[in-house]
């Protein structure tokens, strides 16, 4: 194939779709779109075997689709849908007879309203809410760029907390571990920030580790973030208990 073929934004949303992080509207978008595209047709049918996080088996919610099959769908799309839910639901079996697997977190919720003195790891930050509304469509690409540069311009520690936090944040979302793994870990390295800001950039850093199999710096990062006694405290220590089950 050649390069020109590809189309990150689509291979995003397949993704999602596979996650069960994409609602009814979005899903009859998604299926419209692969109709007419025969090689993301049969890219969707591999999806599922290629994603790490499903290889794993690691558990997500709502994987059943709810959409219904437009009248222009073709017996090739009804069975290309029949595949992946077939393979998803073999690995949903085999995760549910594992109980010593860590349920890492499957989707970041992005922090989008006004921040205050109780919380300020929610920001006001136009940015971001920017990059945010940018990444829900669609247009991640333009999103990940958009907090980039504004990265680049910033000076104040907690701002740049707060942009990397949600750079992180986007590329964990789409599977971009390796990426997050930077953008959380420029977090945790600024000391001096507010602690929700600190904690949160610990404990999401702790489940990026997880993502990647790195179980040793993952139960540093949760170790952090339990001695920090937050709102993530009491998860941190269950995570640390299941780490010492499968070490």
């Amino acid at each position: 194939m050649i390069e020109s073929n590809f189309d990150k934004d689509l291979e995003r949303k397949i993704d999602l779709y596979i996650n069960g992080k994409l609602n009814e509207e979005q899903i009859d978008a998604l299926w419209a779109e692969l109709i007419q595209n025969e090689y993301y047709l049969d890219y969707a049918k591999s999806v599922a075997n290629l994603k790490e996080v499903i290889k794993e088996g690691r558990k997500s919610q709502n994987l059943t689709p709810t959409y219904q099959l437009r009248k222009v769908a073709s017996y090739g799309v009804a069975a290309a849908i029949a595949i992946i839910i077939g393979v998803i639901g073999v690995l949903n079996y085999t995760a549910s007879n594992n109980p010593a697997e860590l349920d890492t977190i499957a989707w970041i919720e992005y922090d989008t309203y006004r921040s205050s003195n109780d919380s300020p790891a929610i920001t006001n930050n136009e940015v971001i809410k920017t990059a945010i509304r940018l990444a829900n469509d669609g247009n991640t690409e333009e999103a990940i760029e958009l907090l980039e540069n504004e990265i680049t311009i910033v000076t104040d520690t907690e701002e740049l907390a707060l942009l990397s936090l949600s750079l992180g944040s986007i590329h964990y979302n789409y599977g971009n571990y390796s990426d997050a793994l930077v953008s959380f870990q420029n977090v945790v390295d600024k000391n001096e920030i507010n602690t929700l800001i600190l904690e949160k950039g610990y404990w999401y850093l702790a489940n990026t580790y997880v993502q990647l199999d790195r179980l040793a710096e993952a139960e540093d990062a949760l170790q952090k973030t339990l001695d920090l006694d937050g709102q993530y405290s009491r998860v941190a220590e269950s995570y640390l208990s299941a780490i010492n089950k499968v070490r």
